[in-house]
């Protein structure tokens, strides 16, 4: 079956009643763009927050989200592009539990 992940569609540019309609949802500004929601390591997910390969930058939301998840034993990280994000993401698969 492979490895199950999900986007969080967040980002993009909406009129005024879109984003009133998303904020009554539920979405929260900053919240990273990938999940996949498979303990890994000491870890009990991965989340990115994808940015371009090349000038792509976190805005505040973004940082105290990771910093949130972080705190919170989840794995979370800044990708600018593909590449970067297939790395981290080779990287938490490999990770491997504490040991006792």
């Amino acid at each position: 079956m492979g490895i199950r992940f999900y986007a969080i569609p967040n980002g993009g540019k909406r009129d005024y009643l879109e984003a009133a309609k998303l904020k009554r949802c539920g979405t929260s500004a900053g919240v990273p763009d990938i999940c996949i929601p498979l303990p890994s390591g000491p870890y009990h997910g991965l989340y990115i927050e994808l940015k371009r390969a090349s000038g792509g930058k976190a805005s505040n939301h973004q940082i105290d989200w990771l910093n949130y998840l972080r705190n919170n034993n989840y794995y979370a990280e800044i990708c600018h592009g593909f590449d970067e994000a297939k790395i981290v993401v080779l990287h938490y698969l490999s990770l491997t539990p504490k040991a006792a």
